[in-house]
């Protein structure tokens, strides 16, 4: 079985870096690609000090629509952005003022894993935090989602003017370099005992086991069965509205996994009309403008709209697109003037 790894270490340019988040891609690099995977064979991709939110995000995106098992390696710092306190990865240009718009954003991380096969994921995590972020994360745990097997450490703030060694990845590195990778509880335990420094907090979540209905609509999608796929999340979604109502969180949810089903079925005009309607539907539930679901949602439809190749169907649906837009502008700038821009080519093709 062929595997996807994902390394990413990032961390800003300058005096704001706490780690030096880059000089662990050699060690890792050392490691034969099946055995960063767990697998006979595996894809390997690189990301090191990323620049752009959105390039992550596109790369963490197909790695996640990958058959097989998935490892991403994270090394890099964590900050909180100043409007909502919401968790980001620091990246080459992330400034503590600028983190809404430079880092990111960690609920991307979660939402494009969320739809994989609890056991199909791998985490492993060395993160650093400043100060304010380390508070914030001894209440509010960082959220990687309920698919992943999650392992690691985030560290505390390094002494004033140092800038700290990604020790807990090296050593992870180091072990695998060996040709051979143990159950990834055990690495992990063994790459605890070779940290270096403070340990900070122990990062350690299993997946649930397969009786989840994710891993059957995910078996679905990946034997190109859409339609079962879809039907399944239909009577999941029917079942939470019947319990919770429409507009709840269960619900929403599932709404939000037939919008993605219609993407992997190839239907962006259906993947875009659903990720519309959740959206209007948080936003009419008092959900804010800025809310991650929310600017997902958008996000996604926008997204989704440019891959509809048939014109009618596209000027169908971009007035309502705008007119989210307007409400929920998101972090990419010039969003709204994307839309209105492509809205008035589509009037001189008619």
């Amino acid at each position: 079985m062929t595997g996807t790894v994902l390394l990413v270490a990032a961390s800003p340019v300058g005096k704001g870096r706490l780690v030096d988040a880059a000089t662990v891609l050699p060690v890792l690099a050392a490691v034969p690609p099946g055995v960063l995977a767990g697998a006979d064979t595996a894809n390997v991709v690189e990301l090191a000090d990323p620049v752009e939110p959105q390039a992550v995000l596109t790369r963490l995106r197909a790695a996640a629509g990958t058959v097989g098992p998935l490892t991403v390696f994270v090394t890099g710092q964590i900050l909180l952005d100043r409007r909502q306190r919401l968790p980001h990865l620091a990246l080459a240009r992330t400034t503590p003022a600028t983190a809404r718009y430079t880092g990111l954003p960690w609920h991307w991380l979660r939402e494009e894993l969320r739809l994989r096969a609890p056991g199909a994921t791998t985490l492993f995590l060395d993160l650093h935090a400043d100060a304010e972020s380390w508070e914030h994360l001894r209440g509010t745990p960082l959220d990687s989602g309920h698919t992943c097997a999650v392992y690691g450490r985030i560290a505390p703030p390094p002494q004033r003017r140092t800038v700290a060694d990604p020790s807990y990845m090296k050593a992870v590195a180091t072990i695998l370099r060996s040709g051979h990778r143990p159950p990834v509880e055990r690495l992990h335990q063994q790459a605890l005992g070779r940290t270096t420094g403070h340990p900070g907090m122990v990062l350690t979540a299993r997946p649930p086991g397969a009786s989840d209905p994710h891993a059957a609509i995910t078996a679905a999608v990946q034997a190109g069965r859409h339609t079962d796929a879809d039907g399944l999340a239909a009577r999941w979604e029917q079942a939470a509205v019947r319990a919770h109502g429409a507009a709840s969180e269960e619900a929403l949810h599932w709404t939000e996994v037939r919008a993605d089903l219609a993407m992997f079925a190839g239907d962006a005009v259906r993947s875009c009309r659903t990720w519309l309607a959740v959206a209007s539907a948080r936003l009419a539930a008092g959900q804010a403008h800025d809310a991650p679901a929310v600017e997902a949602a958008v996000d996604r439809a926008h997204h989704q709209w440019g891959e509809i190749r048939d014109p009618v169907r596209a000027r169908e649906i971009g007035p309502a697109l705008a007119d989210l837009r307007g409400r929920v502008p998101g972090r990419r700038m010039g969003a709204l003037d994307h839309v209105q821009r492509q809205l008035r080519q589509l009037q001189t093709q008619s």
